[in-house]
């Protein structure tokens, strides 16, 4: 009888080779695409916070709990003082690091990936330092320099400090593509008869220009966003990040999260439109 039992209750070779249900199987074939939708959706959830909260209408100073919905706050973003004063300068700030940082980092990109000179591998790890280092120690070390040098804090030492620290991304984002590129286009343009000039302009720079892209939106962001170098060389002045701070300290006005949702919604239609044109252009490549 037990050994009925057993035999009863062991699977056969049919039941143990069945192959997992539907729903396993459904499960498996998208389990990265669920998890990519469930990190996007955990990034997003902030932002949709703000955009929120950015209908509300709080009873006191702290925009932290939901009360009733109103858009007086769409109606007049600037109604708080100082705010789109604070958010102009940042935009300015970040407009004139980005073409600082730009300039300087693809220049230096370019002489790292196509010169060899003795102190190569030096530079290189100093561009890397302020990518590897925390912020707050290359804020300490400006704001040494100015006071050393005797330079008053404000617009000038923020643009300065934003530049130093948003050149390696730029850097690294060129160097990257400047050193997959094929030599052979060039060789080919100069076989052609082209110039130098004509060789850059045509043929080095248009290779180049999605990672030259890529590190001038990067430091625009980083220098928009900036708050702890700002924090220590900005002395009276007063950008938008550190007006948000600022009023957190005292009351968060609802002005605060139309700007925020404004950015948001700027960012992701620049995204869109950038995917919907690589997109047509290269059905008209295949076409």
């Amino acid at each position: 009888m037990a050994a009925t039992e057993t035999t009863a209750t062991r699977p056969t070779a049919a039941t143990a080779a069945r192959p997992p249900g539907k729903p396993l199987r459904w499960l498996r074939r998208n389990i990265v695409v669920i998890a990519g939708l469930c990190t996007l959706g955990y990034l997003i959830l902030p932002n949709v916070i703000v955009l929120v909260f950015s209908f509300n209408k709080p009873n006191g100073r702290f925009n932290y709990q939901w009360q009733r919905f109103s858009t007086d706050a769409w109606a007049d973003p600037c109604g708080v003082a100082d705010l789109c004063g604070s958010l102009g300068l940042s935009l300015q700030i970040a407009l004139w690091a980005t073409l600082g940082a730009t300039a300087l980092g693809t220049m230096i990109a370019f002489a790292l990936a196509r010169y060899r000179f003795r102190a190569r591998s030096s530079v290189n790890t100093l561009i890397f330092l302020p990518m590897a280092m925390p912020e707050v120690v290359m804020a300490a070390s400006l704001a040494t320099l100015f006071l050393n040098m005797g330079i008053q804090f404000g617009f000038w030492t923020i643009l300065i400090a934003h530049i130093m620290f948003c050149l390696s991304f730029v850097v690294t984002a060129v160097k990257a593509r400047v050193m997959s590129m094929d030599p052979r286009l060039e060789q080919a343009a100069q076989d052609l008869y082209a110039s130098p000039v004509q060789t850059f302009l045509r043929v080095t720079l248009p290779i180049a220009a999605p990672g030259i892209a890529a590190g001038a939106l990067l430091s625009f962001a980083l220098s928009f966003d900036d708050f702890i170098i700002t924090n220590f060389n900005a002395g009276s002045t007063v950008t938008f990040p550190m007006f948000v701070w600022g009023s957190a300290q005292r009351g968060t006005p609802v002005q605060i999260n139309v700007i925020g949702t404004a950015m948001f919604l700027v960012a992701v239609l620049c995204v869109v439109v950038g995917q919907l044109a690589g997109n047509r252009r290269n059905r008209r490549k295949r076409s």
